[in-house]
């Protein structure tokens, strides 16, 4: 399992590896995915060390809402007003690479459904 030590998204987060940053506060970074799936694709994480939503404590409940909030600010800034997605994987079988909690915000064309 992934360290803060040798994770990715942590060492995006304090910057020692560079990224497109949309959006940035005390505890939440945003970033453009750089394998990006949609038109608009969007990384926000916690600047926190969670490996994903089977890991969050009840302290954590604020600070997910703020990466909610977080996203739909940004969908607004991005122009989405046809819609977008927001989608959070959890574990390998459910599509996480990285194993720091993130969520993706896809838009700027049109999501199918089931999502694969």
């Amino acid at each position: 399992m992934t360290t803060a030590t040798d994770c990715l998204f942590c060492r995006i987060a304090s910057g020692a590896i560079p990224s497109t940053r949309v959006y940035e506060s005390d505890d939440i970074v945003a970033f453009r995915d750089i394998d990006p799936k949609a038109p608009t694709h969007v990384l926000v994480i916690p600047r926190e060390h969670i490996v994903s939503l089977d890991h969050l404590e009840p302290r954590h409940a604020e600070l997910v809402g703020r990466m909610h909030l977080a996203a739909a600010n940004i969908a607004r800034d991005e122009g989405l007003d046809d819609g977008w997605r927001a989608v959070v994987n959890v574990g390998e079988g459910g599509g996480q690479t990285v194993f720091h909690l993130h969520l993706h915000l896809l838009g700027g064309r049109s999501l199918t459904w089931p999502p694969g």
